[in-house]
């Protein structure tokens, strides 16, 4: 049709440009034809949706029909019955109302009085941020005539249409944009406006104009700095929980929460509370940018939150957490799968069953071959408690296997792989007794092998929660897809150490050794990484000395007692450096917490006032401490070498990883 004026143009272009929305227009059809007892229609979501769109769409479909209707902007009407009568100007009958979030204040007048009083074939579209009031959907008498919409982000499809429309022919540079724009119209649209510049941007980040008006609609509700902080967190953290809030934000946190669950671009999901990923992006783009030494600080304390709870919950709290710590990871040669996985919504990874045997030896046999798929089998045989998987309604999509060594198995011998890594650690760094090796030998995904989205969620929660808490010397990881994998052992700090070829297959296994870059020491250099990327091992002057074997561990201890009040002699002291203390400082004090220990032994207190006399407040000689005692000499001395055993006993625990990390906090 011909445009008579210049609005009919500016319908027209409009009009050629919107794609999508098929369900809302359904429904506003059958209610405007009369087909569907619906007359009252809710939209919402969060800002530049395309709410407004819609309703435009809307009008013109109306008017093509025949009828008048009223377009009204909530933001410009008086939130009072009168000024609403005002607005409306009488013409009721066919109703649009945009930004209804505004007009909350009248919203019960609407629905006792004004809604009621419109004619039977009348029709009303309310638009706005948030979902309807429950008293529109729970009442009977409105539950027959009301119909709920949430405009959610468009899918793929449209959005590359809309983009075609906008004016992007080429389709790798609306692929392009389409990522970026995730769905977003608004976004989508903007994106365009750049690309049609001839400035194609790689991330949100360097396009601040485009950012600037997405924030617009983000953050102009948000009442309070408090608010501000939660809406951080929430872009920060893969699942925000109230605990969580009462780290970032204080005794604010219950009020927090509410608001934004109450937020349109934010999800409820199972642990937690999520935003649309280009929300986050958008958000974290601006607080990164304007406050970056506050956004780091808010990063450590959603780190730290995560690595505390791994160590302190059990079950599907652990994991969720673990979960939480790998997502951080934004910079890592993996992101875009993390994405993925993310915007799939939440996945559990939990103790595979018996019945799942038969489908992971399947999955290692197409990835690996039979000969692999048989050593499987007998390790699944042997030592089945290792193998964890990820389980959708189709069945397992994901899974990983690993072995605790030594473990007595003949399967550590006949595994060419473990036998390999365990001759690689006996040549370099051998374990100590009491000492473990990790070594997660098997894992894959349904679809894409060990490439597989859901076989990274599986390896990566396993590994993460093994390595938190889990006593351990050294940990590897076996792939059969290096060229894929090694970037991200690279980013992880892991190296290359054992190759081997079984059936016609590379496997090589990424290890670290955790006696000599400690766990704690890898949570640091991670959380740096998560900020600003990285690769590579940790630097050699990271590095603690060559773990200690018993017998010279045995020999530091009693270096560490006759020096305990020489500093300058202590500094020399092969247990400096190790996990008893970082200095000499810390050796001295958890020397003396170790001494202070045997108080809770059989004959303890005497062992305790034995090495407090000979080392602590020593006595002249050991022979004038057996006096000061009353004990016989040789008596002092059988209680001596006791001590001696039992102190050194406790601090190997703490070497080897079996007991408290920390004998002192002093």
């Amino acid at each position: 049709m011909a445009a008579s004026v210049l609005g009919d143009v500016i319908e027209q272009a409009r009009r050629r440009t919107f794609v999508g929305r098929r369900d809302e227009l359904r429904s506003f059809g059958e209610a405007l034809a009369g087909r569907s007892p619906r007359r009252v229609l809710f939209v919402h979501g969060p800002g530049g949706i395309g709410k407004t769109a819609l309703l435009l769409e809307m009008v013109a479909r109306a008017r093509a029909a025949g009828r008048a209707p009223v377009l009204l902007d909530g933001r410009e009407i008086d939130p009072t019955p009168e000024g609403f009568r005002r607005a409306a100007g009488g013409h009721g009958s066919l109703l649009l109302i945009d930004s209804y979030e505004y007009l909350s204040a009248i919203d019960g007048w609407l629905r006792r009085e004004f809604v009621p009083g419109l004619p039977v074939d009348g029709l009303l579209v309310l638009a706005g941020r948030e979902p309807p009031p429950a008293a529109w959907r729970v009442d009977p008498g409105w539950r027959q005539i009301v119909a709920v919409h949430r405009v959610d982000h468009l899918d793929d499809g449209d959005s590359a249409d809309l983009l075609a429309r906008a004016g992007v022919a080429e389709a790798a540079l609306r692929q392009r944009l389409l990522t970026l724009g995730r769905g977003h119209p608004l976004t989508l649209a903007l994106l365009a406006d750049v690309a049609d510049g001839g400035a194609v941007p790689e991330s949100l980040a360097e396009v601040p104009d485009l950012v600037s008006v997405l924030l617009e609609s983000l953050l102009r509700d948000a009442p309070s700095e408090a608010h501000m902080t939660g809406l951080a967190t929430c872009a920060r953290a893969w699942l925000t929980t109230e605990d969580l809030l009462r780290k970032t934000v204080g005794d604010d946190a219950p009020e927090v929460w509410g608001w934004l669950l109450r937020r349109p671009f934010v999800h409820c999901r199972p642990g937690g509370l999520t935003p649309h990923d280009l929300t986050r992006e958008v958000l974290e783009a601006e607080f990164e940018r304007r406050s970056p030494d506050r956004y780091r600080s808010l990063h450590r304390i959603i780190h730290d939150h995560a690595v505390a709870g791994i160590r302190s919950t059990t079950g599907l709290d652990r994991q969720w957490l673990a979960q939480q710590l790998a997502y951080l990871h934004r910079r890592s040669p993996l992101t875009d799968a993390y994405f993925t996985l993310r915007s799939q919504g939440t996945a559990a990874v939990v103790p595979a069953r018996p019945e799942d045997h038969a489908t992971l030896l399947a999955l290692i046999e197409r990835d690996e071959g039979r000969v692999s798929a048989a050593l499987a089998e007998g390790w699944f045989a042997d030592e089945p408690g290792q193998m964890n998987v990820v389980r959708t309604e189709d069945g397992v999509a994901g899974f990983t296997y690993g072995i605790y060594c030594p473990c007595g198995s003949p399967m550590e011998d006949r595994d060419p792989v473990v036998r390999a890594i365990l001759d690689h650690v006996a040549r370099t760094a051998p374990t100590r007794p009491g000492e473990r090796v990790d070594i997660g030998r098997f894992w894959s995904g349904v679809r894409e092998g060990q490439r597989d989205k859901y076989a990274l969620l599986a390896g990566s929660v396993t590994s993460i929660i093994t390595w938190c808490t889990e006593p351990i010397a050294w940990s590897f990881v076996v792939s059969v897809d290096p060229e894929h994998w090694g970037p991200f052992f690279g980013y992880l700090g892991f190296c290359p150490l054992v190759e081997v070829t079984v059936d016609g297959r590379l496997h090589v296994a990424y290890g670290m050794d955790w006696r000599r870059f400690p766990v704690e020491d890898w949570l640091e250099l991670m959380s740096e990484r998560e900020h600003q990327g990285g690769a590579g091992p940790p630097p050699e002057s990271a590095l603690r000395p060559p773990p200690l074997t018993r017998e010279a561990f045995g020999d530091a201890v009693r270096h560490a007692l006759q020096n305990l009040h020489r500093p300058d002699r202590l500094r020399a002291c092969p247990l400096v450096g190790s996990r008893i203390g970082a200095d000499t400082a810390q050796v001295r004090a958890s020397v003396i917490a170790a001494i202070d220990r045997l108080a809770g032994t059989p004959k303890g207190d005497q062992l305790r006032a034995v090495l407090n006399r000979t080392f602590l407040r020593a006595a002249p000689s050991q022979e004038a401490a057996a006096e000061v005692l009353g004990l016989p000499f040789s008596t002092y001395r059988r209680h001596l070498a006791r001590a001696l055993d039992q102190v050194t006993e406790l601090l190997w625990a703490v070497e080897i990883g079996t007991g408290e990390q920390e004998l002192s906090t002093d």
